[in-house]
């Protein structure tokens, strides 16, 4: 289809992402460095732990370098190892599979709710077996999952239950914040993210006995954190563990951002419902589908997202916007068709709607400063739906 648009507004791209200074950013850094200590755990770090305990509810939080890391902790925490199984989403990043594999334990993939695109419980309940150690549960596009019905499958099997919370900082479900669902729950600051610091990530511990082993993993299996508190005379080596924290300069990059992660995320929120009426508004030709919002969740604003009749229509959607100079990206290829998938994990049950979400979903340009390119998305996009 041959796209007509003024030659001028073509040359001007919009993009799908692009993250933003909104605040006191490089205030921080100069002080982060005039403090001294670049190394992590320092005043911006601990600014920041007390922050993101705040927002998500956690009795603890730790600051790591990714979410990737913080997950690779959570399954250390959760002692997996070779014969154990975690339940999981297909319809996820990578990073939340590897983290089981690296442990030795199987991936166990499970389809997700057509509604919610989230892990659906009753798969869950389904794939549990004598091997299953944890669930590690994805907030997709940032609503929480059914976090009442996944708990109470973790209870009757004595189960760790994991929030992979990377894309739900702000988010409720049933009026708790993302991030105290769980046993433990790992967040992004991936520049992708609502809040972001290039690179960066936190878990966050809703249980006491677990936040000991998890300072000492993050401090490469050290009782190091113990040490500069004065509660140990030695600093010595206890247990496993990697260099998953941070340097100051991120934690305070970071801390600028967590002050205003009420406004990132109104504003997200106001994007994410402007893109909402107007496509419910448009008299379209081509079919497609808004989100659905799941029951008892607010959201953060992190996506927005349509479902296309097909996979050849995502296709040609995604072309027309790129020739109109706006970049809408897919998301995941599930991890259970994917190559190494294949080779190290199994799948509990069929996963059709997480083949057909996968194949029809676009997501649309969201981010701070979007402004009034929001217009111009809708405009270009309800052309196509449109059938022009």
């Amino acid at each position: 289809m041959e796209a007509l648009v003024p030659p001028a507004e073509a040359l001007r791209s919009i993009p799908f992402n692009k993250p933003a200074v909104v605040g006191r950013e490089f205030d921080y850094i100069r002080d982060a460095i005039h403090r001294g200590q670049l190394s992590g755990d320092g005043a911006y770090t601990q600014k920041c732990h007390a922050a993101i305990c705040a927002m998500s509810g956690a009795a603890h939080a730790l600051l790591t370098h990714s979410c990737t890391a913080a997950l690779e902790m959570a399954a250390i925490l959760a002692d997996l190892k070779p014969g154990d199984e975690v339940i999981l989403p297909s319809y996820t990043f990578v990073s939340t599979a590897n983290a089981v594999v690296l442990r030795g334990a199987t991936p166990v993939f499970v389809d997700i709710d057509a509604a919610t695109l989230n892990i659906d419980p009753r798969r869950v309940a389904e794939a549990v077996t004598p091997r299953t150690r944890a669930i590690f549960a994805v907030h997709y596009a940032g609503f929480p999952a059914d976090m009442d019905a996944l708990a109470a499958i973790a209870r009757k099997h004595d189960l760790l239950l994991v929030e992979d919370a990377a894309q739900a900082l702000g988010s409720t479900y049933k009026g708790r914040p993302a991030g105290s669902l769980g046993d433990m729950a790992t967040f992004s600051f991936h520049e992708t993210k609502n809040i972001v610091s290039g690179e960066g990530g936190a878990l966050t511990l809703m249980r006491p006995d677990l936040v000991q082993r998890a300072e000492i993993i993050r401090e490469k299996g050290t009782n190091r954190s113990k040490f500069m508190r004065g509660e140990t005379a030695k600093y010595t080596w206890v247990d496993i563990g990697s260099s998953f924290l941070p340097g100051e300069l991120i934690a305070a990059f970071l801390y600028a951002q967590l002050e205003h992660e009420p406004r990132i995320r109104n504003r997200r929120l106001s994007l994410f419902q402007q893109y909402y009426d107007a496509f419910a508004g448009i008299d379209a030709a081509r079919p497609f589908e808004l989100p659905r919002i799941p029951d008892h969740t607010t959201g953060n604003g992190h996506m927005f997202y349509l479902l296309l009749e097909s996979r050849e229509a995502r296709t040609d959607f995604i072309e027309f916007l790129k020739v109109n100079g706006i970049l809408a990206p897919f998301h995941y290829v599930p991890l259970h068709s994917s190559p190494f998938g294949r080779s190290c994990s199994r799948t509990s049950g069929e996963m059709d709607i997480t083949d057909d979400i996968a194949a029809r979903l676009v997501r649309l340009p969201m981010f701070f400063t979007l402004g009034q390119d929001a217009d111009r998305v809708i405009e270009v996009a309800a052309r196509w739906l449109g059938g022009e």
